[in-house]
Formats: C-alpha cells, sequence, structure tokens
C-alpha cells in the first residue's frame, strides 16, 4: 500500500493542536488529530506508523486510513468519520412473516426430522418466499422475542409466585 505523506500547514496545525488540547469532542476524532500532529512531516521528520500505533493504541490500518483521508480529501474528513451507508430495514421478520414463522416453528417438522432447527427454519421461509435471504441469527431473535410457555396466557411472562410470609408467623 502506497504510504501518504501528511504534510499540515499552520493554520491545519493549530487547529489540531487545539482541538487535541481542549480535550472536548469524539474520542476518534481526537484520535485522528493525534494521528495527523505525530505523522505531521512540515513540523519534523515525522514519527513511523508503528511508533504512532504503540503510542495512541490503535491498529496500523487506522494511521493509514488517516493518512489517505488527509492526503485524498483534506481535513475535516480526515477528523470526522465517513457516515455509514443507508442499511436495508433492521428488522426482516416482523407482521405476517413473524406470524408464519411462528406457526411454522409450532408446527410439525419435515419428514426426518424430530424437531425444527433454526437453519430448517430460515430454509423454509426463503423457500416459501417470504423472505429474500435470512440468516439463522435472524430467525433466532424473532423466535425469542415470541417465546411464551404452553400454559401461560402471557406471552415470554414467568408465572407469579407466592411470596412466602417472611415474619415466621403461622399461616391460619
Amino acid at each position: 500500500m502506497a504510504k501518504y505523506r501528511v504534510t499540515l500547514t499552520a493554520a491545519e496545525r493549530t487547529e489540531l493542536e487545539h482541538l487535541v488540547s481542549a480535550g472536548k469532542g469524539a474520542a476518534r476524532k481526537l484520535t485522528h488529530a493525534r494521528i495527523l500532529l505525530l505523522a505531521d512531516l512540515s513540523r519534523s521528520h515525522g514519527h513511523p506508523d508503528e511508533d504512532i500505533v504503540a503510542a495512541l493504541h490503535t491498529s496500523l490500518r487506522t494511521v493509514e486510513r488517516v493518512r489517505q483521508r488527509l492526503v485524498t480529501a483534506g481535513l475535516q474528513a480526515a477528523l470526522n468519520p465517513r457516515p455509514q451507508p443507508p442499511r436495508p430495514d433492521k428488522i426482516k421478520i416482523q407482521g405476517d412473516i413473524e406470524q408464519r414463522l411462528i406457526h411454522l416453528a409450532c408446527s410439525d417438522p419435515p419428514e426426518g426430522r424430530c424437531h425444527w432447527t433454526l437453519n430448517l427454519l430460515a430454509d423454509e421461509l426463503v423457500a416459501l418466499g417470504l423472505v429474500r435471504a435470512v440468516s439463522t441469527e435472524t430467525v433466532r431473535q424473532a423466535l425469542k422475542k415470541t417465546i411464551s410457555s404452553p400454559g401461560s396466557s402471557t406471552p415470554g411472562a414467568s408465572h407469579p409466585r407466592r411470596t412466602p410470609n417472611t415474619c415466621g408467623a403461622w399461616k391460619t
């Protein structure tokens, strides 16, 4: 990987020093500022990446990434973390699909099986065309959310127990 040379202007260096000395801000932003200050070639010969990693307790890849972002995108891009890409709807199993999953999990398992496994349930949801793809962890979380005991009227609730008489007196 090509090594990007960090050369800060006086104004950039002053801004970073002020940011670090104030100590207020996101930890990642402060760490990136310290990386840039230590890697700066304009003030000194700059520290090797391994020394920066040891001094700041960060990874070599983080140091390389911060250097690269400073050179290619500027100081603000190097300091501030990039926004995460938009994610699809986080909950894949909800509503009608959740009801079908519960109904499926409570039904008889396929031939040759004694019970449903998470893999079987995930594969069956895909085979039925309810979802395009689903992991076993997603199926597990959906089922965990709906745990109920057969004799309970309230799903997921434990049966209330009578509290013992703590005063030591006989019950009459």
